[in-house]
């Protein structure tokens, strides 16, 4: 039998990031130099063991948790030390904190004993600097020799990376077969109820990496929360100190900040992650959104390039210090890669939703000349047979086969799960285009730039042709597909890509109440949030990676767009199944998980190698704060609408400190719905909620038949 080379499991491991490091271990503190357990910076793994031991035994691990937003704490016993009873006496709490460059830990041996205490402490160490794909890959990695030179010093170096690790007051042993597991050790003696502390520091000097840490606090505010469903406060601060960790810079541009994707496989820019993310947190001021902005503008296609993916106005999908490359798969990702069909439109999103919520004209200005590239890619690259739709290929053979969030290699499956062939139109993509040509409309008009009304007429276009070839009949009545195919034949299975089209403008609004319905079945509503694919489709699989596990962005946006287009029940549906997740989850939500029935086990089945934390997933709770609320602002338009989702079923809900352009505001929702707003910037009109009327017809049109 051929052996599997697998990727590494990370549902069990405790994790601290403050980025660009990130650190993974078991639940007991120890990292072991096996999976995926290490200390990582950037896109390389800087330390891949750190095994605390006290007289040559392991801790048996007590507890663990949080402290602060890149802390953790662990405690252990040593039973065998000190009083000769059943309730233990001696105990080692082990506190692990990363750094922008690094990472410190410091063992605390505490002892309540009668008698004193006399120990050898040993840190065993190890460093392969390993690229993050062959971790992900799960292939076998080479341990580096150590280098030894003043007292409790150890270095290691490669690839331009230098990581020295430093242990005041330990001895260092790293010679012979020590050399590439090179051990710290220290001796402790403490006298009846005593305690001491040690400590040991890494540090990575590595200036080829193409992220930094950004000095400084967060670019948002964080926002004092108080709710009758407690769940959500705790979700939201859990989130907002994972959020202040996956903050990073580019290298050479350390002040417009970004959000890295996820830890451990993507903590580096991403255009799509990174764009949603920002999208997602306007509610607590714009200054991610413009560092966002620029960040990706500066990256901005110029050129086509097909061994990249680039064209002139295309924004990136992401990037590395080296070429991305998955052994025994075929990937090969350049360091620079725009193998993304969405992230164009969503960079134009981004900007006209930051200038609703008071980005200023002159942080707007500059930007505009990428705004009418990104436009002008929409027009002319991103449609290449000329028929009105957006779709995507790989014509290289080792980029990416999907290019949507999607993106993995069976995501675009038939109702009887035939793969569909490429290129590929999906459905959300036509939603998210008609978005950017309305949007890029809207910001041309208001800066007096000329081409509004020729993205007036594309959007209207693309409404008309998603409207006659996406719409199909289903077990639901009609649904649209979830792509059309090579031959522009729809790709029948019912998914969550449908409710990312709410709110775009794509759908009338008999569509959207249809679509709304569709949502709320239990084929894909029944887990604990919204499924990727229906469970009565033949490719759903409860731990697809895309057809048939529930993302918790994906839950988030399309719960919001319920929110926002006015369909309350169906949004609080996926906002109870996401506050349950968050619950069973600890409130650090994953990037995924099972899209098991809530009834099987009652909580949600872990994803395996789901990244967490991730930043889309982290900001999923700032968007379901705001559909809460319901704030809506246009500052531009002088009006804030209010229809908030908190009231009788979701509970009241009281919020200090969103921003809306400069002002920091306060929103109220009492258990009865009753929404009131202080703070907002003059000359501001709160406007009446609008409750839409649902249709109460099936069929929201007549597709042309197929």
């Amino acid at each position: 039998m051929i052996e599997r080379q697998l990727q590494p499991l990370l549902h069990e491991l405790v994790g601290v990031v403050h980025a660009p490091t990130s650190a993974l271990g078991d639940a007991t503190g120890q990292i072991r130099p096996t999976g995926v357990q290490g200390v990582f910076h950037a896109d390389a793994r800087v330390l891949s063991c750190a095994e605390v031991r006290v007289d040559e035994r392991e801790l048996e691990g007590l507890t663990h948790g949080d402290d602060g937003p890149h802390g953790a704490r662990f405690v252990g016993l040593a039973r065998w030390l000190g009083d000769p009873t059943p309730d233990p006496t001696v105990r080692v709490e082990r506190h692990r904190r990363a750094t922008r460059n690094g990472l410190t830990e410091e063992l605390r041996i505490v002892s309540t004993a009668t008698v004193g205490v006399r120990a050898t402490v040993t840190v065993d160490l190890g460093c392969d600097l390993a690229p993050i794909e062959a971790v992900k890959s799960g292939g076998a990695t080479t341990a580096l020799e150590a280098k030894t030179g003043q007292p409790g010093l150890l270095t290691w170096s490669a690839a331009g990376i230098t990581v020295t690790v430093s242990a005041p007051g330990a001895e260092v042993l790293a010679t012979a077969e020590r050399a590439t597991a090179p051990r710290l050790t220290w001796p402790v003696d403490l006298p009846p109820g005593g305690e001491t502390v040690l400590s040991w520091t890494l540090t990575v000097e590595d200036p080829r990496a193409v992220v930094v840490g950004p000095a400084g606090d967060p670019e948002w505010s964080r926002p004092e929360v108080t709710a009758d469903d407690r769940r959500l406060v705790r979700l939201l601060n859990r989130s907002l100190d994972d959020l202040r960790g996956l903050r990073l810079a580019e290298t050479g541009a350390p002040t417009d900040v970004f959000l890295a994707a996820g830890v451990p496989w993507f903590l580096t820019l991403f255009g799509r992650d990174s764009l949603w993310a920002a999208r997602m947190m306007l509610p607590l001021g714009t200054d991610l959104a413009a560092g966002t902005l620029r960040v990706l503008a500066r990256r901005q296609g110029t050129r086509v390039d097909p061994a990249t993916g680039e064209a002139p106005g295309k924004i990136l999908h992401e990037l590395r210090r080296h070429e991305f490359t998955v052994p025994g798969n075929g990937l090969r990702l350049p360091p620079a890669y725009y193998g993304t069909v969405d992230a164009t439109m969503l960079w134009v999103n981004l900007l006209h939703d930051a200038w609703r919520w008071g980005l200023p004209a002159e942080q707007i200005e500059p930007l505009l000349p990428h705004l009418e590239a990104a436009l002008s890619w929409l027009g002319e690259h991103a449609d290449p047979d000329g028929d009105g739709l957006v779709e995507y290929i790989d014509t290289t053979g080792h980029g990416l086969s999907n290019q949507g969030w999607k993106d993995s290699g069976d995501a675009v499956r038939f109702h009887d799960g035939t793969l569909a062939t490429a290129p590929i139109v999906l459905a959300e993509v036509q939603g998210y285009a008609h978005e950017a040509a309305v949007n890029g409309a809207a910001l041309l008009d208001a800066f007096g730039r000329p081409g509004a009304d020729r993205w007036r007429e594309h959007a209207a276009g693309l409404a008309r042709r998603f409207r006659d070839r996406f719409w199909v009949d289903g077990r639901y009545g009609p649904k649209p597909a979830l792509a059309l195919d090579r031959d522009k034949r729809p790709v029948d299975s019912l998914t969550s890509n449908i409710g990312h089209l709410l709110g775009t403008g794509l759908l009338d609004r008999d569509e959207e109440a249809q679509v709304a319905r569709l949502l709320t079945t239990d084929t894909l509503a029944g887990g604990f949030g919204l499924r990727t694919m229906a469970t009565d489709d033949a490719g759903f699989s409860p731990l697809s990676y895309h057809c048939g596990s529930i993302w918790t962005h994906d839950t988030a946006i399309v719960l919001a767009g319920l929110a926002r287009t006015g369909h309350r029940e169906a949004a609080l549906g996926l906002a109870e199944g996401l506050l349950s997740a968050a619950e069973a989850f600890d409130y650090r939500m994953p990037e995924l998980y099972g899209g098991d029935d809530r009834a099987l086990l009652h909580r949600p089945v872990p994803y395996p190698a789901a990244c967490r934390p991730q930043a889309w997933a982290a900001a999923g709770a700032v968007l379901l704060l705001q559909a809460a609320t319901g704030l809506y602002p246009d500052v531009p338009g002088g009006t804030v609408r209010l229809a908030p989702l908190a009231g009788p079923e979701l509970g009241g809900l009281h919020v200090d400190g969103l921003r809306v352009g400069d002002a920091s505001v306060t929103v109220t929702v009492d258990q009865s719905g009753e929404a009131t707003v202080t703070g907002l910037p003059t000359p501001l009109t709160p406007l009446t909620p609008l409750t839409p009327t649902i249709p109460t017809q099936r069929r929201p049109t007549t597709p042309a038949p197929h």
